[in-house]
C-alpha cells in the first residue's frame, strides 16, 4: 500500500516555500474517519450558507456521497495532506478548490509545538470585502489545535441581505524550526 501519492515542492509552483505530501487512496483509517465523522455537521452548515446566499447547491448528508459527486466530475485524487515548513517557509494566500465540486469547509490540525519546535508560521485568513480593502486575521494555533475554515467564501449580512465574502488562507514565514500540519479537505481533486 502506497501511503503518499507524491511530494510537491511549493517553490516549484510559486505556492510558497515548503512541501505538501498528499495521501493516496485508500486513506489511513484515522483520516477516513476524520473526513466521514466531521463532514455531516459541516454539511448542515454548508447547506445553510448556500440557502442564505441563494446558491442552488445542496451538499449530501454523507461524505461518501460527496466523493461520488467528485468522482463523477473526474475528481478522483484524495486531498488530505501533510504540510511541512522549515525556517523561512511560508504558504501564499490561496483557495483549495481542486475542481468543479468543492466543499465550503476544510480543517487544519497543527502537529507540533510553536515556541518549542518552531517560531512564526501563523495561520492567516484574508477576507476580500466587496468594494473595500481586504481584512486579515492571524490565528495562532498550538499543537493539537484544529481550525475549521472556509474553502472559498462565507456569507456576510449586508443591508440588502447576504453576500459572498471571498476568503483566502496561507501561512506566515517561519522564523525558525520546522512546522508540520495535517490538512483535511473534504472534496477530491481532478
Amino acid at each position: 500500500m502506497k501511503l503518499y501519492r507524491g511530494t510537491i515542492n511549493m517553490q516549484r509552483y510559486r505556492f510558497g516555500k515548503g512541501e505538501y505530501k498528499y495521501f493516496s487512496y485508500p486513506l489511513p483509517d484515522l483520516l477516513q474517519k476524520i473526513r466521514e465523522s466531521l463532514y455531516p455537521p459541516l454539511a448542515l452548515l454548508a447547506n445553510d450558507w448556500m440557502k442564505r446566499l441563494a446558491i442552488n447547491t445542496v451538499f449530501p448528508p454523507q461524505h461518501t456521497e460527496l466523493i461520488k459527486q467528485c468522482h463523477t466530475k473526474g475528481q478522483r485524487r484524495p486531498t488530505p495532506l501533510i504540510l511541512r515548513y522549515e525556517t523561512d517557509g511560508f504558504n501564499t494566500l490561496h483557495q483549495d478548490l481542486y475542481g468543479e465540486v468543492y466543499f465550503p469547509f476544510q480543517i487544519v490540525f497543527v502537529l507540533n509545538n510553536v515556541g518549542k519546535d518552531y517560531e512564526g508560521g501563523e495561520f492567516i485568513l484574508v477576507e476580500q470585502l466587496p468594494r473595500a480593502q481586504s481584512r486579515a486575521e492571524v490565528v495562532k494555533l498550538q499543537m493539537g489545535d484544529a481550525l475549521i475554515f472556509t474553502t472559498n467564501f462565507r456569507p456576510v449580512k449586508g443591508i440588502k441581505g447576504y453576500y459572498r465574502a471571498k476568503m483566502k488562507h496561507g501561512i506566515s514565514p517561519l522564523k525558525s524550526g520546522v512546522r508540520y500540519a495535517l490538512g483535511i479537505t473534504f472534496h477530491d481533486a481532478a
